[in-house]
């Protein structure tokens, strides 16, 4: 059974057509199931794509004749997307022509044109942005908000609770994932106003969302792999997930450098290659990639800019799996369950 087709921004990134196409084509080597709609410049997407027998098979081409660039603002970008690659893989979604949309391009205007042109979701006041990051345990942590929105209530945090969940269900098969605010300590008496009623709202529906609720973590225990979804706002949700990215590099910098410093170090390097290889891997960025937007009447994920093909092709395959798993359809019964009067009561209860 194939899935919808899955509109691949083919111009977006660092490197643009060649990796997107690279990308794309890893992604239906692995699973034949994938069809893509292809968005960009035509003239440069077809010998990309001519490399790629299996992926011409299985996709089709829509011209683009602009770009988005990395430094362009939302609001220019906005009043280009009926012309550019970003914008018509995103009204393709709207106008139902793909299932999902895929792109490594402008951050920031991606979500204006996907919020602008898809809405977002009854019940839903702001969509967020989600990734998965790796830890110690057996699953990858979901966190959220990550830049999407600088300052949040309450109740936007507990709609990203909810949210996030119901992708955590997706990526780690648990029923009832663990759910954690991020604040500066883990005492009740810790954080901002917005925090503490939010952990109060949680506490108090956490058995009508399924999900374990157990107050706050800090950041320093993110990847101790003991809760699947952390939810913060977008200001402090971006500055963790680059001190986080940072730190990875800064390890991986300093094991290189240690292993260089000498004959005897390189010689160590040999015997514990395998347990290095093994760390480079947890580490690399291109192993976890693809960031969600959440909340939105349709699918939208965003790659890194510098992702490689095999990152492309784990962006492609987490917009499938969440094509396949019907994720919108479980957050909207997710609120369903809740229900907005019961939202609104206990937060007038907890001013």
């Amino acid at each position: 059974m194939s899935l919808p087709r899955i509109a691949v921004d083919a111009m977006g990134g660092d490197e643009g057509v060649r990796v997107m196409i690279e990308g794309a084509a890893l992604a239906r080597r692995r699973h034949d199931r994938f069809k893509f709609l292809l968005v960009g410049d035509e003239e440069r997407i077809k010998p990309a794509l001519d490399a790629h027998p299996n992926l011409r098979a299985a996709s089709e081409i829509l011209h683009a004749a602009d770009v988005v660039s990395g430094e362009e603002r939302a609001t220019q970008a906005l009043r280009r997307s009926k012309t550019t690659s970003m914008g018509l893989a995103i009204n393709a979604v709207k106008a139902g022509d793909a299932g999902a949309a895929v792109s490594a391009g402008n951050t920031g205007a991606l979500m204006a044109m996907a919020k602008l042109a898809l809405r977002t979701m009854p019940g839903i006041d702001r969509p967020a942005l989600s990734a998965l990051l790796p830890t110690l345990g057996d699953n990858d942590l979901v966190m959220l908000d990550l830049g999407a929105n600088t300052e949040c209530d309450a109740r936007n945090l507990v709609q990203f609770a909810i949210m996030g969940a119901a992708y955590s269900r997706i990526v780690t098969g648990r029923e009832q994932p663990r759910v954690r605010l991020l604040n500066i300590g883990t005492e009740e008496t810790k954080g901002t106003g917005e925090l503490q009623q939010a952990a109060a709202l949680l506490k108090a529906a956490a058995g009508e969302l399924s999900i374990s609720f157990d107050g706050f973590t800090e950041a320093d225990k993110l990847g101790r792999g003991d809760v699947d979804v952390v939810v913060t706002d977008g200001f402090s949700g971006n500055i963790a997930l680059k001190a986080v990215e940072g730190t990875a590099r800064f390890v991986a910098d300093l094991l290189r450098r240690s292993f260089a410093s000498s004959l005897r170090s390189k010689f160590g390097f040999l015997i514990s290659r395998p347990a290095t290889e093994l760390l480079k891997h947890h580490l690399d960025p291109n192993n976890h990639n693809g960031a969600v937007f959440l909340g939105l009447n349709g699918v939208v994920v965003k790659s890194h800019g510098s992702a490689s093909a095999l990152g492309v092709a784990n962006a492609v395959a987490v917009t499938a799996r969440l094509l396949e798993e019907n994720l919108t359809e479980k957050i909207a019964a997710d609120l369903a369950r809740l229900g907005d009067t019961h939202l609104r009561r206990t937060a007038k209860a907890g001013q």
